[in-house]
């Protein structure tokens, strides 16, 4: 876990070190699930994998500042974008604000997020990972974490 956690701050700390740092470019709205080394997982609609954290409440992220810069939220511009796409439960689906006003698509009532260091689809660089005071963990469709 130590070294795995090594990782996870080293592709921070490469990632956020150019101007490209923060929330994915293109919107993702569509949440699918899908296969990967820890089962059937949650991704968007362009397969990068989505991450709950421990430290959140229900429908309320504990992850702003720093921790949003390493752990971007998925965000959507409206409720309505956020859709249930294969292998997802529509009614797990919903939305919260945050702390800014934005919208970030919750599942389960878990808000989700993506890893700033995960650059291509498919890709889990942090599963299982303790940083900013909790765990940070890929999802099961059916909203239960995967420990």
């Amino acid at each position: 876990m130590r070294m795995l956690l090594l990782v996870c701050t080293a592709a921070f700390a490469a990632a956020t070190a150019g101007s490209g740092a923060g929330s994915p470019a293109v919107p993702r709205s569509t949440l699918t699930a899908a296969s990967s080394s820890f089962g059937r997982i949650l991704f968007d609609g362009q397969g990068y994998a989505l991450y709950g954290f421990t430290r959140d409440l229900r429908r309320k992220s504990a992850c702003t500042d720093a921790c949003a810069k390493a752990w971007p939220p998925y965000i959507v511009a409206s409720r309505k974008h956020a859709r249930a796409g294969s292998g997802v439960t529509a009614r797990l689906l919903g939305t919260t604000k945050r702390a800014d006003g934005k919208l970030q698509v919750t599942y389960g009532g878990r808000p989700l997020y993506y890893y700033v260091g995960d650059r291509k689809p498919r890709q889990i660089l942090c599963q299982n990972v303790n940083e900013f005071g909790g765990l940070w963990l890929v999802l099961r469709p059916n909203g239960t974490f995967v420990r």
